[in-house]
C-alpha cells in the first residue's frame, strides 16, 4: 500500500513538472508582432517597413549591405514584386536576450521558389524594430 502511494505521488509530481515545463516554454517564447507576420504573408512592404529601424542590415538575394529605411523598403518591395508570397510560416523565434533582441526564422513560399527568412528585432522606446533582415533562397 505504501509503495502504491509513493508511485502515485511520483506520477503526480512528474505530471505537474512536465506540464509546468511545457507552459513555461510556451509563455517564454518571444512573440513576433502579428503585423510583421502579416506583412510577409501578404508581401506588403508598407506593413513591414513600419518596423524597419532607421538603418537595416539587409541581405536579400544579391543585395547585402546596411541600407536606410527608405532603401530597404524599396529593395524588399522589389523582392515581393518578383516573388509574391503564397505562404509564410514562423519556424522559430527566440526569447529576448538581455539587450531586448529577438531572432526569428521563417519559411516563405512563392511560386518561384522557397526562401528562408531571418530577422532580428530589437526594442527601442518600447517598440520593436527590424535591425537585420535576411531573405535567402532555399
Amino acid at each position: 500500500m505504501k509503495k502504491d502511494m509513493t508511485k502515485t505521488k511520483k506520477l503526480i509530481f512528474s505530471t505537474f513538472l512536465i506540464t509546468g515545463m511545457v507552459f513555461t516554454s510556451l509563455f517564454c517564447q518571444a512573440q513576433v508582432p502579428d503585423e510583421i507576420v502579416l506583412g510577409f504573408k501578404k508581401g506588403d512592404v508598407k506593413i513591414l517597413s513600419r518596423y524597419f529601424n532607421q538603418n537595416v542590415e539587409l541581405i536579400v538575394l544579391e543585395n547585402e549591405k546596411v541600407y536606410s529605411k527608405a532603401q530597404a523598403q524599396q529593395i524588399v518591395g522589389n523582392f515581393f514584386n518578383n516573388y509574391f508570397p503564397e505562404e509564410f510560416t514562423v519556424i522559430h523565434n527566440s526569447n529576448s536576450n538581455k539587450e531586448g533582441a529577438k531572432a526569428v526564422i521563417g519559411k516563405l513560399i512563392t511560386a518561384k521558389g522557397n526562401f528562408r527568412v531571418y530577422f532580428l528585432l530589437k526594442q527601442n522606446d518600447g517598440k520593436e524594430y527590424i535591425h537585420q533582415l535576411r531573405i535567402e533562397k532555399q
